[in-house]
């Protein structure tokens, strides 16, 4: 068991190119746990394991890998940064004790990094910020750095000044020991020198900064500044490690993870200013059965409280459930209990995640970070306990899919192999939606995004060997009618023998939006037997879902049956269900009939300089804006706006955006669609049907 203040779980975060995970490779090849620098542009990183990562040089699910520093087991969880696969971060960061967070002053301030950084604060995440490809910065990089702090509304404080910019960057200035550290461009190492004589000025200047910023935090520290106008570097440090545990400071650092500089001050930084668990705190969750907010401290010698934040279905070692110890311990061979399922588990073999290898291990403990392989019923966003202390935790942010494609699978095989590895890539993934449209008849797959499902594609042919196209879906339009008429259906035939005779007299009249479809019998006097009825009714039901003018079911509408006749012995059920159909038909073409279109309510996040190309775009797409609420920097607006004219939304808002710009959407409710719109989805529904005809 490793003692509590001798473990680190730090996760890296920042937006998609960030550089998160080359910085990774740099702390892991630093601390001896791995023998080459691996790159991002080769493919040889071991955080980006992945086929689909490796080909596109992108990180597209958290990555875990350990490492030793100054007696301290450090835990680096590599995270996602494009804005598709960002809710697998969010949901990590509940895992993380702290966290390394990547700015890029070259491409300013990224939605991506607004809301990474806004959940961090919502967790109470202690931060570092690290400037990580200095090799490319120009030398004004302090005033770029400046317009984010604002933005993100940060008290950043510099525990360094760098020394030289884009390839003239070697080194930095340490401000609290007032030395520079030249770095000879090989392997990390660097020799402690003087500070330049022209940064001299600058670093005493940011000193005085860094001095007054850590005394303000604490009453005792502000004395001492006041009167010695300095602090003893054990009281500035420890000063500088209480404010970042505290959330009121967020220091500093610079470096090059291609080039190794200043990774070993990152990494004396995470173990000098980070928390252990120890300074986590308590962790609050409910008793599952009385209901009330129970809390748990990170104690080896507590009851079990694990909380499973991520799902790794891995080839070999079958599915893996990674999770946070709270406290007490987990064993091989242990039984534990799961509240969210209320079932129990016996624990097989438990894993410590090193990058796609696993290292088995016995025993773990609280705070430290483990797998384990095989659990039937547990899922990403479950706690284990034991049955006799249980307590859960809150479970994961739930994330509505941004955009939905059609699978069309390419084969007979493909289409049974689908559903299996979508339930399975659903288990790693929960923003992953599918279902099967019943109108449609078309397979439904929702995601964050076009990248997020084009991914999605890949890993079901690689891993499960389906093969399919992505297609729009088709939009699921209805119809209905706006008039009331009334008409009547005989069917008769006599061909020898027995004869088939129905005769129905219908009224049809629309139903206020939503209420579907309402059937009324009012014969009387025996006009039409009783147990026919139903057969009427069934007849009406069945052309219903055929539609009328372009093969869409039919909704919103009551047909009354109100007269008709019989025959003793040529009627029956089949002819008063023919009967009904036939006068069903007859009324609808006298009752104005239209074409239905699906409307979505829409909440769009945007920053307020977008506010108007985002509206005028939406009017264009005959939106309708409800309202708006300012929030910060940015603006949601709400919206009503057509299906048909939101399928690829995401696509368009980013670029509006500069993907600054979020939305969320849900169905509202059916409206009449336009009839010059309609003329063209009936001519294009009245093709489909012809060519299908003919095929």
């Amino acid at each position: 068991m490793i003692e509590l203040d001798k473990l680190r779980n730090v996760g890296i975060l920042g937006h998609g190119g960030a550089g998160k995970t080359s910085l990774g490779e740099a702390m892991l090849f630093a601390g001896g746990a791995s023998q080459r620098l691996g790159r991002v542009e080769d493919g040889t990183t071991i955080f980006d394991f992945e086929p689909e990562e490796i080909r596109r040089r992108i990180s597209l699910s958290t990555a875990f890998h350990s490492l030793s520093w100054k007696k301290v087991r450090l835990t680096l969880i590599d995270t996602p940064g494009y804005a598709a696969f960002l809710p697998d971060t969010i949901n990590c960061i509940r895992g993380l004790g702290g966290a390394v967070f990547l700015l890029n002053p070259s491409t300013g301030l990224r939605v991506e990094t607004e809301r990474l950084w806004t959940r961090a604060n919502d967790c109470s995440l202690s931060r570092l910020i690290f400037i990580s490809k200095m090799e490319r910065e120009k030398s004004n990089v302090r005033e770029a750095l400046e317009a984010i702090f604002s933005g993100l509304e940060v008290r950043g404080v510099y525990l360094q000044l760098p020394i030289g910019a884009e390839e003239g960057f070697k080194g930095v200035v340490d401000l609290l020991l007032m030395k520079a550290f030249i770095f000879d461009g090989e392997g990390g190492k660097f020799s402690q020198t003087e500070i330049p004589d022209d940064l001299k000025k600058p670093a005493q200047d940011l000193r005085v900064q860094l001095l007054e910023s850590v005394a303000e935090t604490d009453d005792a520290l502000l004395e001492k500044y006041l009167e010695a106008q300095d602090l003893p570097l054990e009281d500035l440090k420890k000063g500088i490690r209480s404010g970042t545990l505290k959330g009121k400071l967020f220091p500093i650092l610079y470096g090059s993870a291609m080039r190794q500089i200043g990774v070993s001050q990152l990494l004396d930084a995470i173990i000098d200013y980070l928390p252990s668990p120890l300074d986590q705190g308590e962790v609050q969750g409910k008793n599952p059965v009385t209901r009330e907010l129970e809390k748990r401290v990170h104690d080896p010698s507590g009851p079990l409280a694990a909380y499973v934040f991520k799902t790794i279905i891995d080839p070999f070692a079958g599915k893996l459930s990674v999770m946070e110890i709270v406290s007490g311990k987990i064993a091989t061979d242990m039984t534990v209990y799961n509240p969210n399922k209320q079932v129990k588990e016996k624990i097989g073999q438990l894993f410590r995640l090193e990058g796609k290898k696993q290292e088995p291990v016995r025993e773990a403990y609280a705070g430290e970070i483990i797998a384990a392989a095989k659990l039937k019923e547990v899922a990403s966003g479950d706690t284990l306990c034991e049955e006799k202390s249980p307590i859960q935790f809150e479970g994961l942010t739930h994330f509505s899919p941004l955009i939905s494609f059609a699978l069309e699978p390419k084969t007979k095989a493909d289409e049974e192999k689908v559903p299996q590895g979508l339930h399975r890539m659903m288990e790693e993934d929960p923003t992953i939606e599918m279902h099967r449209d019943l109108q449609t008849r078309e397979f439904i797959i929702s995601g964050m995004g076009q990248l997020h499902i084009e991914v999605m594609v890949e890993k079901l042919k690689r891993k499960y060997g389906a093969e399919v196209e992505l297609k729009a879906p088709k939009v699921p339009y209805k119809e209905t009618v706006k008039g009331a008429a009334s008409a009547q259906g005989k069917y008769k035939k006599q061909s020898g023998g027995r004869g088939q005779y129905g005769d129905t007299w219908l009224k049809i009249e629309p139903l206020p939006r939503g209420k579907g479809f309402e059937f009324v019998d009012q014969i009387v006097g025996g006009a039409i037997p009783r147990n026919y009825i139903p057969a009427v009714e069934k007849g009406i039901r069945e052309t219903m879902v055929e539609g009328h003018l372009a093969g869409y079911p039919m909704v919103d509408v009551r047909v009354t049956l109100y007269d008709g006749s019989y025959h003793d012995v040529d009627s029956s059920d089949m002819a008063f269900k023919i009967a009904g159909s036939m006068g069903f038909k007859n009324a609808i073409e006298k009752a104005k009939p239209v074409i239905l279109e699906p409307i979505m309510h829409m909440e769009i996040t945007v920053p307020d300089e977008c506010m108007g190309d985002v509206i005028g775009d939406l009017n264009s797409r005959r939106g309708k804006v409800l309202g708006m609420e300012t929030n910060g920097h940015s603006q949601t607006i709400k919206a009503l706006a057509p299906m048909a004219e939101v399928l690829k939304y995401a696509q368009d808002l980013h670029s509006m955006t500069s993907g600054r710009g979020g939305f969320h959407l849900e169905f509202a409710r059916y409206e009449e669609l336009p009839p010059h719109l309609a003329e063209k989805v009936i001519k294009e529904a009245k093709a489909a049907a012809e060519a299908h005809r003919k095929a």
